[in-house]
């Protein structure tokens, strides 16, 4: 009975400290999010001088439409939007696919792929952004959006097969059997059976990999050169580096920071809609 009681005590003082880690946690990240929400709406003046999380004076919306026309946050939020849908799609495609094969059939060399896929996640980009740029440069795309999203796809698969493989080898041999016994291909099996038994898989990490693209400023910034040509093309983390460099001392800071907002918002949106079914995927694994 002690020890029942030692452990019982030991959980509780563990979970008391875990929920002040989270609550620390969550300030350190809600504060810097409602100084840029707030300063979005203030002037030079009240940003520098005034205090920091007071409430705007005067709620001023110009900022977001400076932000959006003069400095071409309208055109980078464009070219964010269509880079990362096109390469989400194609990450979450060929991800599955792999992460499928790899994780249901058995061949010669399935532990290999599978290890070199997993080598992938312990490479930093950093260290591939010379040769990714001498390899799209000889392949003719360097400067454009296609470079881009190959280079995305393969910068993403990584993860993508690591975790779906893991889902996939929990899903039951039952129902596939009894497909093919139906006379399911092999095709039909993986797209109308198995696809949609692992959709809480496939929807946590396709978020997953929509934040992660759409935060990506490395990659952008070595494939996707300047220049008034080249600004046509940048993605939004691109356009609003460029915001608080371009002006100088006359930097207009509230546009900036509605520029972050504007960048900030969507994936807040995308998280808040499929929060329940990013978490029952992560554990499904686990309770299957």
């Amino acid at each position: 009975m002690a020890n029942k009681s030692e452990k019982r005590n030991s959980a509780g003082v563990l979970n008391k400290l875990s929920h002040v880690a989270l609550a620390v946690w969550a300030i350190l990240i809600i504060y810097p999010l409602v100084f840029t929400f707030l300063a979005a709406f203030k002037s030079n003046t009240e940003i520098f001088i005034g205090n920091p999380f007071a409430l705007p004076s005067h709620w001023d919306f110009a900022s977001f439409g400076r932000a959006w026309t003069e400095a071409k946050v309208g055109t980078y939020f464009l070219n964010s939007l269509i880079v990362v849908s096109i390469s989400t799609f194609g990450t979450m495609l060929l991800g599955a696919m792999a992460a499928y094969v790899l994780a249901r059939y058995e061949f010669i060399g399935n532990r290999f792929i599978y290890f070199l896929f997993i080598a992938g996640l312990a490479f930093p980009v950093y260290l591939a952004l010379t040769p990714l740029y001498i390899v799209v440069q000889e392949l003719g795309l360097l400067g454009t959006h296609t470079g881009l999203i190959l280079v995305y796809i393969a910068y993403s698969l990584p993860f993508t097969v690591f975790f779906l493989a893991a889902f996939f080898k929990t899903l039951p041999n039952a129902v596939a059997e009894a497909a093919m016994i139906d006379g399911a291909s092999h095709t039909k099996l993986f797209f109308r059976v198995m696809m949609p038994m692992a959709k809480p898989g496939l929807i946590s990490i396709t978020i997953f990999n929509i934040i992660g693209q759409w935060n990506q400023y490395v990659l952008p910034v070595s494939l996707l050169p300047g220049g008034a040509e080249g600004q046509e093309k940048w993605l939004l983390t691109q356009g609003i580096a460029n915001i608080s460099t371009a002006a100088g001392y006359q930097a207009d800071w509230p546009a900036l920071f509605a520029a972050l907002s504007i960048a900030i918002i969507p994936m807040i949106i995308v998280y808040t809609i499929f929060q329940r079914q990013i978490q029952s995927g992560l554990t499904a694994g686990a309770v299957k």
